[in-house]
């Protein structure tokens, strides 16, 4: 099986990474303004994990006739070792959802020794059905954050999501009165971490016209030391570095469309001149633009 698979479905991108063998994260991503159907196969002996990291979905079960939404910021535990449960996500304009599955069998070996304290682990219920939301947790916020974002390259891909799966888990299934133990005390705060979110929202929006990093502290109302800090701690990269690698990423969409030729991409992603666009388009993907649409239609 390969490492990591990803398809376009319409303006919707779904995209698999195995962490180890049966073990997979799922990405679900849809920038479009309509909603968008993403469905994969689960049997009856996967744990799964589904986490809202932006907008809202709603998962399908029973050919329809039952639903579960997610909203932002919320997620879902189920489990039911009767049937399977195969996954059929609706996930909503201008929104992300990230699942993890993963093997019962490998699940109960992860926590063998503390398993009286997670409910559906203990031997009068491990045969039974389970299901649960909840809250994603700041610390929990910034390894999805992370996962969706990476900026890293591909060969040390597969160690990083193992890691990070693992700390997932781990911030999941962390005991109430652990809570406030955190690496990053400012990143505790509901509201800081919000103003973050906020911020990549706005050079998004802006991305032709970017504000100054003074200029987007002043709008998110924080100091810039602490957007600069809280920036790099949730994305795992300066504003400016995530900033260029997203515009280049839209920018490969574009091209790939089909819809536009190489300037008028520029164009749309910022960039003044064809031969800025060009040269910034060859530092991140070691390929111009119309050689990468060369290489699309031959």
């Amino acid at each position: 099986m390969e490492a990591e698979a990803q398809k376009n479905i319409a303006q919707g991108i779904y995209e698999e990474t195995v962490v180890e063998e049966g073990f997979f994260i799922l990405k679900c991503s849809n920038e479009s303004d309509d909603n968008q159907l993403f469905k994969r196969e689960v049997s009856s002996n996967f744990i799964q994990f589904h986490f809202c990291v932006k907008g809202s979905a709603s998962f399908s079960f029973n050919n329809g006739n039952y639903r579960l939404p997610i909203q932002e910021s919320t997620s879902l535990l189920l489990y039911n070792p009767q049937r399977d449960l195969p996954i059929e996500v609706s996930v909503n304009a201008d929104s992300w959802v990230l699942s993890v599955l993963l093997p019962i069998k490998k699940f109960h070996t992860l926590f063998s020794t503390d398993a009286h304290y997670i409910t559906f682990l203990s031997e009068e219920n491990k045969d039974r059905k389970y299901y649960k939301d909840g809250r994603i947790s700041p610390s929990m916020s910034i390894v999805l954050n992370q996962l969706v974002n990476y900026n890293l390259h591909p060969s040390i891909k597969s160690l990083y999501f193992k890691g990070k799966a693992y700390e997932l888990l781990s911030l999941y299934f962390n005991r109430e009165e652990d809570v406030d133990v955190e690496q990053c005390p400012f990143l505790v705060d509901e509201q800081n971490v919000a103003k973050i979110k906020k911020a990549k929202q706005i050079v998004i929006s802006r991305m032709a016209e970017p504000p100054t990093l003074q200029e987007i502290a002043d709008e998110i109302q924080l100091p810039i030391n602490k957007l600069k800090e809280g920036f790099k701690q949730i994305y795992g990269d300066s504003v400016f570095s995530f900033l260029f690698d997203y515009k280049m990423e839209v920018a490969r969409q574009l091209l790939a469309s089909g819809s536009h030729n190489v300037n008028e991409v520029g164009d749309k992603v910022g960039y003044s001149t064809a031969s800025h666009f060009i040269s910034a388009f060859k530092k991140k993907f070691g390929i111009t633009p119309k050689k990468f649409v060369m290489g699309l239609n031959s």
